[in-house]
């Protein structure tokens, strides 16, 4: 059936890309769920199937099944090819196949494309997008390559290795925290060249794309005589992707040294912290069991999932830069000043509003599912559930081991969390709130007693 571009019109660019985004989930089901892709046997209930799909549209990595015992070859290709349409996003997506058939891209898409990737103006998107798509292409290929050659090694064949080589590089550079391994990375503890390739490809998914194609243009600048200057965004984004991996693996040391960390070596401690202040902001991935932390490492580790990741990037959660401008303005603030200065650049009132928002809007969630789930799970511990909730809602993935012992309607919330978490706050806020009026008069201000 055709939607008349009348039709279309109606709605905002934000509403447009949360259908879009049931629709791949639609088709994500679908092609979940071709012949061939269960291995002989195996059969899937209708809801964990959903799961699985929503989980994969919005690159969580939770999962009701276990991955690398229930698909084929061609199942985890198809796998794939939708954690590509979920970590890539679907206007990107959409985006290179216009472009391959020389469709041409009007002001439509375009407001579709700036939505999808938290954009703030029409020019350049299209650019955007191309560099997008050649830039994950590439990493990913060549962490994949890595990878596979290095874990030939542990695999009989070539097919094996390259196909483990390369599913551990798709699931670790779009964050989605899926493993066919049936213990994560856990196989891996020991190898340091694993665990540093599959940070390195985390890193890059999570920090944006906007800061890839920066660094993109920095390295590529040859002779030009004109300083290259990073903007804001970049710079904002950097320093607090830098702050938080350092902050978390050094609160994951200190709590676990002498709790779950207890025996091991030093190197073993530092890169088992790192890793999980790494995996645990978006990705998902494990090297060690996450079940043998203490409540105060797994609430510390529910925090950083809150976070998540960066804007215009494959993660979820309130992302990076709002919780930067929210502590800068916390800062300015008990400073006396009514103005944000970072960097040599004044942060307009309006971001600060939008982070505020993003923060209440999200905490009210994450409470709501908890007391939610709480009534609905009353023999999960309140803690597991809090890990679980924040894990969906920042496109984490990782778990204390009871997503599949929930019920149908905790299964429903994750869900949606995950959903809420891949299409992004500010765009749900939007399409919540309908079409921008413009108000057209101003009452006089007046000051209200505070605090």
């Amino acid at each position: 059936m055709r939607i008349s571009p009348e039709k279309i019109n109606k709605y905002t660019p934000a509403q447009l890309i949360v259908f879009y985004y049931f629709m791949a989930i639609t088709v994500s089901y679908i092609l979940l769920n071709l012949p061939g892709v269960y291995l002989p046997g195996v059969h899937v209930t209708f809801i964990d199937s959903l799961f699985t799909a929503v989980s994969a549209v919005s690159v969580t990595g939770l999962s009701t099944i276990s991955i690398g015992g229930t698909y084929t070859t061609f199942g985890l290709v198809m796998l794939m090819l939708v954690l590509q349409l979920g970590g890539i996003g679907i206007m990107s997506l959409g985006t290179f196949f216009w472009l391959l058939i020389k469709k041409r891209i009007g002001l439509r898409e375009r407001q579709l494309i700036m939505v999808d990737h938290n954009q703030y103006s029409l020019q350049g998107v299209v650019h955007l997008i191309q560099e997008i798509i050649k830039i994950i292409f590439v990493i990913e290929l060549t962490g994949g390559l890595i990878l596979s050659i290095y874990l030939k090694q542990f695999y009989a064949t070539w097919n094996e290795a390259f196909l483990h080589g390369m599913f551990m590089a798709v699931s670790a550079t779009t964050n989605a925290g899926f493993d066919i391994t049936e213990a994560s990375l856990m196989p891996y503890f020991g190898d340091y060249f694993v665990q540093t390739i599959v940070m390195i490809l985390i890193v890059l998914g999570a920090i944006g794309f906007p800061v890839l194609i920066e660094v993109k243009s920095f390295v590529k600048r040859r002779h030009d005589t004109v300083r290259f200057r990073f903007s804001l965004f970049t710079k904002i984004t950097t320093v607090t992707f830098g702050i938080l991996l350092v902050f978390g693996t050094v609160v994951l040391y200190a709590i676990e040294s002498s709790n779950a960390f207890r025996g091991m070596a030093w190197h073993e401690k530092l890169f088992t912290s790192l890793f999980h202040s790494v995996s645990a902001r978006s990705a998902g991935l494990t090297t060690f069991d996450v079940t043998q932390f203490t409540e105060a490492s797994d609430i510390f580790i529910s925090t950083l999932m809150f976070i998540g990741a960066s804007p215009s990037s494959v993660g979820g959660g309130i992302r990076t830069t709002t919780l930067a401008i929210a502590i800068l303005f916390l800062i300015n603030f008990a400073k006396g000043n009514d103005v944000i200065h970072v960097f040599k650049r004044q942060i307009k009132l309006v971001d600060v509003f939008r982070s505020y928002a993003v923060i209440i809007l999200a905490g009210v969630m994450v409470v709501t599912a908890l007391i939610t789930l709480l009534l609905t799970e009353p023999d999960v511990p309140v803690v597991a559930l809090l890990f679980e909730i924040t894990s969906a809602f920042g496109t984490c993935g990782m778990s204390l081991g009871i997503t599949s012992d929930l019920s149908m309607i905790g299964k429903v919330i994750l869900m949606l969390l995950m959903f809420i978490g891949r299409v992004g706050l500010i765009s749900f806020l939007y399409t919540l709130g309908g079409k921008e009026n413009k108000i057209a008069y101003r009452y006089p201000k007046e000051r209200v007693i505070i605090g």
